[in-house]
């Protein structure tokens, strides 16, 4: 007989955060519709923070299937995908497959009383199933239309597919990431995703202000390479200007001397001496005050030249104590430095905790899960509004309450496009 699985009968993290009831939450956008046909990571980021800041989203889904991140597990909590549940909350989901001319009916009916229409579909594909800019501006014309693609609306590229690790591969991000002599690596969440979603949602915003000055639409268009590739501004700029091709360092080769990680004699710590007075107040608070004095070493630039041997000598003085001794002495003498955090600590950290960025939603038979906009208006982080929808959750109460459909008209597009629709062959 085997024997049970310790780790079966152990708490999830979940079991620990704080509980947030559902409020009103940011009504900065109160009053703007948005009309969401995007999957994955990067489109729904950018409609969450959007949601999150009062407008009202609508997640149109493929039936039977819906948003891509619906099947990305294990794991799944309580059967749903846990990197969906990340990007969708304050969200209203309709099933509704439009590649149908009565789902497309009801598309265009949708977009006619809404003010952004997100989309991540290439421009080929768009067009072929008439969500293109063109297409929709047609129909409501001071429309804020947001193309989230790979490559850009234009170019060679356009119709190219592309995910985050192929945009990261792109950017040059991965080629400076890594240990000296190592593999190119890839950062340890979807980077470029998370910044064309950012880009977005700010650009949706601009818009909808520019529109109130205007009465003007506008068509945005976020690449996934262009966002990973600003990124990368303050390495691409040394190179421009100089000539010197960056080169993998394992995070040690910063324009600042000094400005990496260090062993001590447990855990490993950050250590950010970014100008002139705090290199001083370093070697005072380790008690070698004689080093601010010594030659080739007073400005950034000299210590530049002498990286490697501070680098040394640095490293054997951390390493004579536990990591808590030098962040405690450090963060008394104001000197930048912290801990190097598992996922599991980042979670547990109080003042976090405190600001709201950690929390689990309880909606009746459901506890979900959440990291916040980490965004304070007012002195006050935000409360959801809604939990994570299921596949088609809203789908007859949008039909009915904003289109007026009556239940037969219901009952037929149910019949039709809604529960038995298939997924978008393009």
């Amino acid at each position: 007989m085997e024997s049970p699985d310790p780790s079966a009968a152990k708490p999830k993290p979940i079991a620990a955060l704080p509980a947030r009831s559902l409020a009103r939450g940011f009504n900065l956008l109160d009053g703007v519709k948005v009309v969401d046909l995007t999957t994955s990571v990067a489109g729904p980021s950018a409609t969450m923070l959007l949601a999150d800041m009062g407008a009202e989203v609508l997640k149109i889904e493929r039936p039977g299937g819906g948003d891509d991140a619906r099947a990305w597990g294990p794991p799944f909590l309580d059967g749903e995908s846990l990197w969906f549940l990340s990007v969708n909350r304050n969200k209203k989901s309709i099933a509704l497959d439009y590649s149908q001319p009565d789902g497309l009916d009801i598309l265009h009916r949708l977009v006619r009383l809404a003010d952004v229409v997100v989309v991540n579909l290439p421009p080929r594909v768009a067009r072929k199933l008439k969500v293109d800019a063109e297409s929709l501006q047609s129909i409501r014309s001071d429309l804020i239309y947001v193309s989230i693609t790979g490559f850009g609306l234009k170019g060679a590229r356009a119709d190219w597919t592309c995910y985050d690790l192929i945009a990261e591969g792109y950017s040059g991000i991965m080629d400076i990431t890594g240990d000296a002599g190592g593999e190119p690596q890839k950062i340890g969440a979807p980077a470029a995703d998370m910044l064309a979603g950012q880009d977005a949602a700010f650009a949706a915003v601009s818009a909808l202000f520019s529109r109130q000055r205007t009465g003007e639409g506008h068509v945005i268009d976020i690449a996934l390479v262009d966002s990973m590739t600003r990124f990368l501004s303050c390495r691409i700029m040394p190179y421009l200007g100089s000539g010197e091709v960056p080169t993998r360092s394992g995070g040690k080769d910063s324009v600042i001397a000094i400005y990496q990680a260090f062993e001590t004699a447990d855990d490993p710590i950050t250590l950010a001496l970014g100008n002139d007075n705090l290199w001083q107040r370093f070697w005072r608070a380790v008690g070698q005050p004689e080093v601010i004095d010594e030659p080739g070493l007073r400005t950034n630039a000299d210590r530049r030249q002498q990286r490697q041997n501070i680098v040394a000598r640095i490293g054997r003085i951390l390493r004579e104590k536990p990591r808590a001794h030098w962040l405690t002495l450090f963060c008394s003498a104001g000197i930048p430095s912290g801990p190097i955090n598992r996922v599991d600590q980042v979670v547990a950290d109080e003042v976090l905790l405190d600001r709201g960025l950690f929390y689990k939603i309880v909606d009746g038979d459901r506890v979900v899960p959440q990291v916040g906009t980490g965004i304070h208006v007012d002195g006050m982080s935000n409360s959801p509004r809604a939990v994570p929808p299921r596949l088609g959750e809203h789908t007859h109460a949008v039909l009915q309450d904003m289109l007026g459909l009556n239940d037969a008209e219901r009952a037929r597009l149910s019949n039709h496009l809604i529960t038995r629709g298939k997924a978008h062959d393009v």
